[in-house]
């Protein structure tokens, strides 16, 4: 039972996100500190590019979060420091990126791909497969197939 119960600790404490945040990185007012924690989880690591900068361990990430601290301390809102930091690395840095015209496919691609799934299969569990035959139903023969069956099964038409 002691096992099973350290394997479960083991494993929840694999799975939960590792925060990468140093203790000298914390700032002192916890306000600023709360706003600098969401934005960080907003910004993508270049180096690892499916974490965000608090998740990170990366020197850049580190440099991207103290950065964020920066300046929010100097009085910047949160949508100046992330326009701050996507000026300076690129709209990729925003692990949401902004709805606009060369975004669309990234943001309709997966609905789409849904939708076209879930009608291919209706069609296939209505019986509108590839050759167009219902479920269950048997073509029948031609009149060479139903002759060569009946030879082969010993019967004289």
């Amino acid at each position: 039972m002691l096992f099973v119960v350290v394997c479960v600790l083991f494993f929840l404490g694999v799975l939960a996100p590792a925060q990468a945040v140093q203790p000298d990185e914390i700032l002192k007012d916890p306000a600023l500190e709360t706003r600098a924690r969401h934005l960080s989880q907003e910004l993508r690591c270049l180096v690892c590019q499916n974490q965000s900068i608090d998740d990170s361990n990366a020197e850049l990430a580190r440099d991207l979060r103290l950065l964020v601290r920066e300046r929010l301390t100097a009085g910047d809102s949160d949508e100046a420091v992330l326009a701050f930091v996507e000026k300076r690395y690129g709209e990729f840095v925003l692990l949401r990126p902004r709805f606009s015209l060369h975004t669309l496919l990234l943001w309709l691609a997966p609905p789409l791909l849904l939708a076209g799934a879930g009608i291919m299969l209706l069609r296939r569990a209505r019986g509108h497969g590839a050759q167009g035959a219902t479920v269950g139903e048997t073509p029948a023969l031609t009149a060479e197939e139903q002759r060569r069956l009946d030879e082969l099964l010993g019967k004289e038409s």
